[in-house]
C-alpha cells in the first residue's frame, strides 16, 4: 500500500468556550493536530485501516471499528450523504493528546470530513462539513456542541451558537496579541464533565454571563483591548470544573500576574490558555509552566496566534 494513493487533511486543535462564551466559541490553535488519510474503495461504506498515535505506532486504546471512532462516523455521514458510489478507507493520525481539553475529537472529525471532501465529484461548503463533522463530536462528546469543530475547520476565532448551527461567524481579533495553551498530564473526559454541570442558573448569573459574551463580540468588532479584557471571563462554567484541574488556579494565578489579558481552562480542561500581548506571551508561557510543574505536574505547551488557520488538504 502506497500512502501517494490517500488525500491528506489536517485539522488543527482549538480551545472551546475560550471562557466567556460556552459552547458556542471557540478559538482554532496553531502548530498542534490531527492527520486523516483518506481513498475510494471497492466497498460500500467508511472503514478505518489504522489510527496511529503521534510517532507512527499503532494507537493503544482509539478503536478502528468505523461505529466507535468520531472520525469514521463523521465521514461516513458525509459520504451518505453524497449519494456517490463505493466506499472509503481512512488512516486516522493523531497528533492532539486524548481527553486534553483541545478538542482531540473535534479535530478527527474535521479532517476526516475534509478528506472525504477532496474525494467527491461535487465537493461541499464549509456550513455542510461543519454539520457532518458534528456528527461524530457528538458521538465522542455527548452532545451537539461547534466549539472545538467550528474553529477547527475553520481556522480563527468562531462564534457558532447552537441556534444558528450550521451556520456560523468568524470574528475578527484585535491585533498585537496571542495565546498560550499548556497541557498538564492530566485527563478529563468531557462527556464525563458535562454531566457534572448544573442545569439550572440564576436570571442574575446568566445575565452576568450573557452581557459578557455580548461584549466581548463587540471588543473583538472594535479592536477595544479594554473592553476584551474586562470581558475574557466565565462565572458559570469555569468554577464548576475547575477542581478537577488542581493546579489550574495557581496556574491561573501566574498567568495574570505575567500580564495576560485572562486565562482559563480550554474546554473541560485540564488543558489551561492565556491570551496576552505579543511581547508578554513568551514570559507568560514561562509563568504557566513553572506554576504547572511546581504544582507537581509535568506538562507541554504551544503559543499560537488568534488567526491560525483551520483544516486544510495537504
Amino acid at each position: 500500500m502506497s500512502e501517494k494513493e490517500f488525500i491528506t487533511a489536517f485539522a488543527p486543535a482549538s480551545i472551546g468556550n475560550m471562557a466567556v462564551g460556552f459552547d458556542m466559541l471557540g478559538l482554532a490553535i496553531e502548530g498542534l493536530g490531527d492527520h486523516v488519510l483518506a481513498r475510494k474503495t471497492d466497498g460500500d461504506s467508511v472503514t478505518i485501516l489504522e489510527v496511529r498515535e503521534p510517532g507512527g505506532k499503532i494507537h493503544p486504546s482509539l478503536s478502528s471499528q468505523p461505529d466507535e471512532n468520531t472520525a469514521s462516523i463523521a465521514a461516513q455521514s458525509l459520504w451518505d450523504a453524497a449519494r456517490e458510489s463505493g466506499g472509503v478507507e481512512l488512516i486516522v493520525q493523531k497528533g492532539i493528546p486524548l481527553q486534553s481539553g483541545v478538542g482531540s475529537s473535534a479535530a478527527s472529525a474535521v479532517a476526516a470530513v475534509v478528506a472525504v471532501n477532496g474525494l467527491l465529484d461535487s465537493p461541499k461548503d464549509m456550513s455542510t462539513l461543519l454539520h457532518h463533522a458534528l456528527v461524530g463530536e457528538e458521538f465522542a462528546s455527548g452532545g451537539i456542541h461547534a466549539d472545538n469543530v467550528a474553529p477547527s475547520l475553520l481556522g480563527g476565532l468562531v462564534l457558532c451558537p447552537l441556534v444558528i448551527l450550521p451556520e456560523f461567524v468568524k470574528l475578527p481579533v484585535p491585533d498585537g496579541i496571542s495565546c498560550v495553551v499548556v497541557h498538564p498530564e492530566l485527563e478529563v473526559n468531557t462527556a464525563e464533565s458535562r454531566k457534572g454541570l448544573a442545569q439550572n442558573y440564576s436570571i442574575s448569573q446568566w445575565l452576568t454571563q450573557q452581557g459578557y459574551l455580548a461584549s466581548f463580540v463587540a471588543a473583538c468588532g472594535n479592536g477595544d483591548m479594554a473592553l476584551f479584557k474586562k470581558c475574557l471571563r466565565d462565572e458559570l462554567i469555569e468554577p464548576q470544573r475547575a477542581a478537577a484541574v488542581p493546579c489550574f488556579e495557581q496556574v491561573k494565578v501566574s498567568a495574570l500576574g505575567a500580564d495576560a489579558i485572562g486565562c482559563s481552562l480550554a474546554g473541560s480542561g485540564p488543558s489551561i490558555f492565556a491570551i496576552g500581548a505579543d511581547h508578554d506571551v513568551p514570559n507568560i508561557a514561562d509563568a504557566m509552566v513553572r506554576a504547572c510543574r511546581d504544582m507537581g505536574y509535568e506538562c507541554e505547551f504551544w503559543i499560537s496566534p488568534l488567526d491560525a488557520p483551520g483544516a486544510r488538504i495537504l
